[in-house]
């Protein structure tokens, strides 16, 4: 039996809001319950809008809400080597290839065509630039262009099918009521995905595998927004020879329109709602239910 260990992971692009909190909470809480351990990581991959203000701004929030984890915390940006390493390897294993195309041009490219969008509705990347010759590769690069990495999905998925035997890629999920059961996954979905960005050696595909399997990180409990990058997670397991932990996906919190609370909409943030007066009772009040049907 592995030990249970659960983490909050938030991005320092902007403040916490209500659903920040619930996260947070839920994790910390089913860490108490489990007997394991609560670790915090800060997802600051994402070097232009990171904000140090902000990484101060959840430590105080998270700290008011009366929540305590393991020092030290892990931030990503102070390990890029580490997921620099993690994509040579899959370079080693040929899955890995050049894309100089910008968002225009792959939104040109895929126009207006059914089904040709990924879970998140952005569209799949039709492999403009898979199978570019090396002599292109090269002078594209020698000119100065940027380009990511992206995974030739097809050889991965084959790959991964060859490690498992043969067998359907699948994730172990935690429903609400504490059953587990395996979900047939197909990362397909995704097309050829990013695992190095343009702007920055990694993406958080990359990243988030490599800090769960290197924290230990026993049960990934994230919103259902999350859930459709699952596949992609658990293939990217399976190539780098990395842990599976199970996953729990939680409901999330919305406003009072049905939408998920979201920091580029200007969601009502923790320290917003903190100068107004509000107290931390006020906060788990606030949540009620929904806290209170995730936490099991």
């Amino acid at each position: 039996m592995r030990e249970a260990v659960f983490r909050f992971a938030p991005s320092p692009n902007g403040h916490l809001h209500l659903g920040h909190a619930a996260s947070a909470l839920i994790n910390a809480h089913l860490a108490q319950k489990a007997g394991g351990r609560f670790l915090l990581r800060i997802e600051d991959i994402d070097l232009g809008r990171s904000r140090e203000e902000f990484v101060a701004a959840i430590f105080d929030d998270l700290r008011w809400l009366g929540l305590h984890w393991e020092q030290p915390i892990l931030r990503q940006s102070e390990h890029l080597d580490t997921y620099a390493k993690a994509a040579s390897r899959l370079a080693d294993l040929g899955l890995l290839y050049p894309c100089f195309a910008t968002r225009s041009e792959i939104n040109e490219a895929v126009g207006d065509a059914d089904g040709v969008r990924d879970p998140d509705g952005a569209p799949i990347y039709p492999g403009l630039h898979r199978g570019m010759p090396e002599s292109e590769v090269c002078r594209r690069k020698a000119a100065g262009e940027p380009f990511a990495m992206r995974v030739d999905m097809a050889k991965a998925v084959e790959i991964a099918r060859k490690r498992l035997g043969g067998v359907q890629i699948s994730f172990q999920e935690i429903d609400r009521g504490g059953a587990a059961g395996r979900i047939v996954c197909d990362p397909m979905a995704w097309g050829d995905v990013v695992v190095q960005r343009k702007d920055v050696a990694t993406s958080y595909h990359l990243s988030v595998v490599v800090d769960d399997d290197r924290q230990g990180i026993s049960h990934v409990v994230r919103g259902t927004d999350l859930r459709a990058a699952t596949p992609i997670h658990r293939l990217l397991q399976i190539l780098l020879d990395l842990r599976e932990p199970v996953y729990r996906h939680h409901g999330l919190v919305c406003d009072s329109g049905g939408r998920k609370l979201s920091k580029s909409e200007g969601a009502t943030s923790l320290q917003g709602l903190r100068a107004a007066g509000a107290t931390r009772d006020d906060i788990v009040q606030l949540l009620g239910r929904h806290v209170d049907l995730e936490m099991g």
